[in-house]
């Protein structure tokens, strides 16, 4: 006879380069679309998020941000990590194989459908819309060299815009406020989109979220 008893969730805790936010990893995929993604800074935007809502009843986070299969939550600095990370694994772990609902619905963007900029299609993403076809490279670019390693650190960089060929990006999850952002930003994204769009990328900046 099948055995169709369901493998319950487990949790890890991974830290971050920033020493504010930490990722709690699962081992079952927690945001199903690919390359999506959702952050919260706070209870009110919570309400297509019941996860994060409830997170925000623990007054020492900050902010919740969740992708594929980890959640990265940033901590008050009044307290430390050593006396919260596993009561948080607990209540993940028991919360989810509840069978609480993660997400209900991700933040979403029109996009256009082909280099025309004529059609557009809603995807899940927090990338802001490109505009043109340099937009749209970049966003490539960073979703193909830049997310990867970010995402390993628990954070996510998104596009926000490109003025008189300077790029602002925003920066998520760990990458917010984490004391090696600024490294990343020069030495890693304006270096590659510097490289790979020499005649449209000057500088690139971060904008604060």
């Amino acid at each position: 006879m099948e055995n169709t008893t369901e493998i319950p969730y487990t949790i890890y805790i991974e830290a971050t380069p920033n020493p504010a936010s930490m990722k709690f990893v699962t081992n079952k995929i927690l945001v199903k679309d690919k390359g999506a993604s959702a952050e919260y800074k706070n209870i009110s935007e919570t309400q297509t998020a019941p996860i994060a809502k409830q997170l925000f009843q623990f007054p020492f986070v900050k902010t919740v941000f969740i992708s594929a299969n980890f959640i990265t939550i940033t901590k008050a600095d009044a307290v430390n990590w050593d006396d919260i990370s596993v009561e948080l694994r607990v209540f993940l772990t028991d919360y989810l194989n509840k069978g609480n609902l993660i997400i209900t619905a991700l933040p979403q963007q029109e996009v256009a459908i082909d280099n025309t900029f004529t059609e557009t299609k809603t995807i899940s993403t927090q990338h802001v819309a490109p505009q043109n076809d340099v937009e749209a490279k970049i966003i490539e670019i960073l979703d193909q060299y830049i997310r990867p390693a970010v995402e390993n650190d628990g954070g996510l960089i998104t596009f926000k815009e490109l003025k008189d060929g300077i790029v602002t990006v925003q920066m998520r999850g760990s990458c917010s406020g984490c004391p090696s952002s600024t490294m990343t930003l020069k030495a890693g994204i304006e270096g590659l989109l510097k490289r790979l769009l020499p005649d449209a990328v000057k500088e690139v900046v971060s904008e604060a979220m």
